[in-house]
């Protein structure tokens, strides 16, 4: 009777967990990381203590939340820097991180804020981010590229597209490959290229996470 009950406890704790989950990741795709604690328990039915007792943090649960989506992006990357023309596969990272970012409004704010605790998600980040920036480099090498392009413009890529997230549902995918399209020209290497203002440091100096 004790390991039947004790056995049903720890089935409730586990439902409990996915169902926060689930829903913390539903509520920050649509609606960002400001979204409260206290507004994810509500709309996944459980107690605030309930969700405390899970998820310690806010940190803690957009970490455990996004990390499907950070493994996601560092596919991306090395399906990207893998492709034999580093043209094309620098075009093919922009285009499906635009539209991985367009139906998940939290994941530009989880990938450029700081976790120092996260070391797998530290790691995703790096490793494409290195990635990234080589596989850029060999397309600049090709004269693809434009010149001065430098990596933090793919936060600007990001930042920009997280706009997006606020069209409707079934529009989202059609409107990142057009959004993409007009990036990837921005970004092509060309006679009538203007020199671009300077960038600031927008990989080096990552925002902290609210609260």
């Amino acid at each position: 009777m004790a390991q039947s009950l004790t056995q049903n406890l720890r089935t409730d704790a586990k439902e409990n967990r996915d169902r926060i989950l689930e829903v913390a990741r539903e509520v920050f795709a649509s609606d960002g990381l400001g979204v409260s604690m206290r507004e994810v328990a509500r709309r996944a039915e459980v107690g605030p203590a309930t969700l405390y007792r899970r998820f310690p943090t806010k940190k803690d649960l957009i970490l455990e939340s996004f990390l499907d989506e950070f493994r996601t992006c560092r596919q991306i990357v090395r399906d990207g820097y893998d492709h034999p023309d580093a043209w094309r596969g620098f075009c093919y990272i922009i285009e499906q991180l635009s539209e991985l970012n367009a139906q998940n409004q939290g994941f530009t704010e989880a990938f450029v804020a700081e976790y120092p605790e996260a070391v797998d998600l530290a790691l995703h980040r790096s490793e494409a981010l290195r990635a990234f920036t080589d596989l850029a480099r060999r397309a600049q090498a090709q004269g693809k590229l434009r010149s001065d392009f430098v990596v933090d413009d793919l936060v600007l890529v990001l930042s920009a597209g997280r706009g997006l997230s606020t069209t409707p549902t079934k529009d989202r995918v059609r409107a990142a490959r057009r959004f993409a399209a007009l990036m990837i020209d921005a970004l092509r290497s060309a006679p009538t290229n203007h020199p671009l203002p300077s960038s600031p440091p927008l990989t080096r100096t990552l925002v902290a996470v609210p609260e």
